[in-house]
């Protein structure tokens, strides 16, 4: 079998307040990052194994930080993945942190298959950095770019954030700016979510912002998609920027090849502490999605995984919800395969309807540039058309 490959590190130096994924704050030192190495690779070869897998087009190591590994723990991890993987992945990305990604980091990735970086810049503007407890000082930024850039010329990613607070249209600009004048061939630029039970969460409902900050978000966030597009980049996926290189085959490999998997719903493994992996049998239009559950002390013991079966109406949201977000739309062949049937076929009435409005390619299937903004509802409209008993041919929808 085929499948990508994603690995959870879930700690990190601190834990920014809109944070709402799964990681711990810890020390270098800490026994855990050791013990957790150890059971990452187990647990990486038990699933390879398992799953029988022949190929691995993709590895991404997220989290979390882990750059917060160290160079030491990270070669271990490295190295010891190269024994198991099938073949040396197309694309092999880790994400990291600039206060951790130092020059022995760098060094022990492009030494060891990694081929790809995505670093979490945020902003370089320093009061809004605090305001969210952003481990780490600005000065530092252009060091580590400066490296980023050394290292991996073509294939580093940069994370901004739209919305944070302190952080007007002068200072997403400079934001911006600063991070292109390193050339990176990927930008991911988020809009700040604010999830419930976060630190942010809280404040922001202690004091009564949270609606109009919400707007102050989406206007950041435009604003900061029209710089990047002034300067030469795609908007490829919802968040997601990529260097145009004059045609679309060129700007391509500067995509996230990783994230693309997910997008077009292909199969990935996912290992650690709070990851999951879904495959897929295109035979029946059905799969399966395990979960490890959030608790690094039970991952280190005895791990905990949840299994969930995943039917053929439930994929077919899935995979409008996620390949949607694209510029290419849903992968239509794969979606004829899995599903005996096509895109068009099951949500014909809200094509038609979002095509009237201009915001449908009138040839793919896929939203246009301006379509891509009112993703939330167009999916909420081919939901409701699939619940009424959308995809031809299909009595269980």
């Amino acid at each position: 079998m085929e499948t990508s490959l994603y690995l959870h590190i879930p700690f990190c130096a601190g834990v920014c307040d809109y944070c709402d994924f799964y990681s711990i704050p810890v020390e270098r030192a800490d026994p855990r990052l050791d013990r957790y190495v150890d059971r990452l690779l187990a647990d990486t070869r038990q699933a390879l194994s398992g799953y029988a897998v022949s190929s691995a087009p993709t590895v991404y190591i997220g989290g979390g930080t882990p750059s917060l590994l160290g160079h030491q723990r990270l070669k271990r991890l490295l190295s010891g993945l190269a024994g198991l993987m099938p073949n040396a992945p197309l694309e092999f990305t880790i994400e990291a942190n600039p206060e951790s990604a130092d020059k022995a980091f760098f060094e022990t990735c492009a030494g060891h298959g990694v081929n790809r970086v995505s670093l979490g810049v945020q902003t370089f503007h320093e009061s809004s950095r605090k305001a969210v407890n952003r481990v780490g000082e600005a000065r530092f930024l252009r060091e580590r770019l400066d490296l980023a850039r050394s290292f991996f010329p073509a294939a580093f990613s940069v994370d901004l954030i739209a919305g944070l607070p302190f952080q007007n249209e002068a200072v997403l600009h400079a934001d911006i700016e600063r991070a292109l004048a390193f050339e990176p061939a990927h930008v991911s630029l988020y809009s700040l979510t604010v999830e419930e039970r976060t630190p942010l969460w809280k404040e922001w409902e202690k004091t009564g912002r949270f609606d109009r900050d919400t707007e102050r978000i989406d206007r950041l966030w435009l604003a900061g998609r029209d710089e990047l597009e002034r300067n030469g980049y795609i908007q490829y996926e919802v968040s997601n920027f990529c260097r145009n290189e004059g045609t679309s085959e060129a700007s391509k490999k500067n995509m996230s090849a990783h994230n693309l998997r997910y997008w077009r719903m292909e199969n990935w493994l996912g290992v650690g502490a709070g990851a999951s992996g879904t495959v897929i049998d295109d035979e029946t239009g059905t799969g399966v999605r395990r979960t490890v559950a959030a608790d690094i002390d039970a991952y280190l013991t005895s791990p905990v995984v949840a299994e969930e079966r995943l039917g053929r109406s439930v994929l077919i949201k899935e995979t409008f919800l996620m390949g949607f977000r694209t510029m290419f739309g849903p992968d239509k062949a794969l979606f004829q395969k899995r599903f005996h049937t096509d895109i068009e076929a099951c949500i014909p009435e809200t094509i038609a309807l979002w095509r009237d409005k201009g915001l449908f390619d009138q040839k793919e299937p896929r939203l246009t540039h301006a379509g891509l903004l009112f993703l939330d509802a167009f999916l909420r409209e081919a939901f409701s058309e699939l619940d009424r008993g959308g995809c031809a041919g299909n009595a269980s929808l």
